[in-house]
């Protein structure tokens, strides 16, 4: 009896022991899938940073903050263009600035379209002080045409200056911004050129998530100011100049006709074709206060953030992949770290990662009228960055200012 009772202890030590053995085969293996994983994770990043590097580094010779020009010029005329479809609650600042405008400035086209708001009626009270302003109505939008690409072609159809200025409602121009675009281009030698604002009146909420959307811009695209190749010219329609026999030339804003971001895609179309185009540091020309709310700007911005209509599903599929790697996921892996057993150097690079992140974030302080703690916290929106571009990219919208598109 004594025998058996030793050899069942034998075999329950033997079973302990094979238990304890099977035990340390799972974490040994779960530790290789951890190492592999992470090898990959770095492997991904250091690549995604020496892509990230690339945009950025030119940004570090961008051309300045282009100043208002106040002198007169009167050698040249600029016709401006704004499209608008229910604006009366912002319009009004705009056109009052541009009344302040001299020579180059010579019209102020304002193309509705079937606004039932009152802006035909703001419109024309400007006209009474100003005669350079005048009020037009486009025809009915046709197949296949976004409506304020459409306002743009018709309001093209009626200049005479030899450049046209596009402008959104939302603008408010300083003091000599007219003569400033003009001299910025003559300088540059730019056909056409776009101009960065500066943003104003922004909540709290916005200032945490705006500027991490503006960043993936950034990562995207590289700095204002900053040499780009065509396929990835960045561009901005709240401001936004070509002379008018260029354009004309190449279509008019046609090559757009159907575009959410018929900025962006119109300056690299003009650029692949030999058209010497630019974008540049406008924050000492004018002021912008795009969305009444942050619901508003992450729905309306989000219809074009993504540059679909000017980039290929490749390129954006390898953007979205930079992003992940390089905006969305490093700061929550840094804070995870001390909870979750991460390698040393792979907290190295994402610290790496996230300095770069706040160079972006201090170069673009200065676009921003009032910054605060909301602004020096967006980098913790960075992965709501992502997801908004990352939506955007997979679901194409089908409605803007109240209007349907297929």
């Amino acid at each position: 009896m004594v025998r058996t009772l030793a050899e069942a202890v034998d075999r329950g030590d033997d079973l302990i022991r094979g238990s304890v053995g099977v035990d340390e085969l799972k974490r040994a293996r779960r530790k290789e899938t951890l190492n592999s994983v992470v090898a990959v994770i770095l492997l991904l990043q250091g690549a995604a940073t020496l892509v990230l590097l690339r945009r950025l580094l030119p940004g570090l010779r961008r051309r300045a903050a282009i100043k208002p020009h106040h002198t007169p010029i009167t050698d040249t005329t600029v016709s401006v263009i704004i499209p608008t479809r229910n604006e009366a609650h912002r319009l009004e600042p705009c056109l009052v600035a541009l009344s302040r405008q001299g020579p180059p400035l010579t019209e102020i086209i304002v193309v509705d379209s079937e606004s039932t708001d009152g802006t035909p009626d703001l419109v024309r009270r400007a006209n009474a002080r100003d005669p350079r302003v005048r009020l037009e109505h486009d025809p009915p939008l046709p197949e296949g045409w976004v409506g304020k690409v459409w306002a743009l072609q018709h309001g093209l159809a009626g200049a005479r200056g030899e450049w046209v200025l596009g402008l959104d409602a939302d603008t408010e121009p300083n003091d000599g911004l007219v003569g400033g675009v003009v001299m910025a281009a003559r300088q540059g030698t730019y056909d056409l050129v776009s101009f960065a604002p500066q943003f104003a009146g922004q909540s709290a909420a916005e200032r945490l998530l705006q500027p991490a959307i503006l960043a993936s811009l950034v990562y995207r695209t590289g700095a204002p100011g900053a040499a780009v190749a065509s396929d990835r010219m960045l561009a901005n329609g709240q401001c936004f100049l070509v002379r008018r026999a260029v354009l004309v030339a190449h279509g008019g804003y046609a090559p757009a006709r159907d575009s959410f971001a018929d900025d962006v895609r119109l300056a690299r179309h003009f650029a692949k074709r030999g058209v010497r185009c630019g974008f540049l540091d406008g924050r000492l020309l004018f002021r912008v206060r795009s969305y009444r709310s942050v619901g508003e700007m992450w729905r309306e911005w989000g219809r074009s953030v993504d540059l679909a209509d000017a980039t290929s599903p490749t390129t954006q599929g390898l953007d979205l992949a930079l992003l992940l790697l390089t905006q969305a996921i490093p700061l929550p892996l840094l804070l995870a770290s001390p909870l979750v057993p991460v390698p040393l150097w792979l907290v190295a690079v994402n610290l790496l990662i996230v300095a770069f992140r706040l160079g972006v974030l201090l170069s673009i302080a200065p676009s921003y009228e009032v910054r605060g703690v909301p602004f020096y916290l967006s980098v913790l929106a960075d992965p709501l960055a992502f997801i908004r571009v990352a939506l955007s990219t997979f679901r194409r919208p089908y409605a803007w200012r109240g209007r349907k598109y297929g």
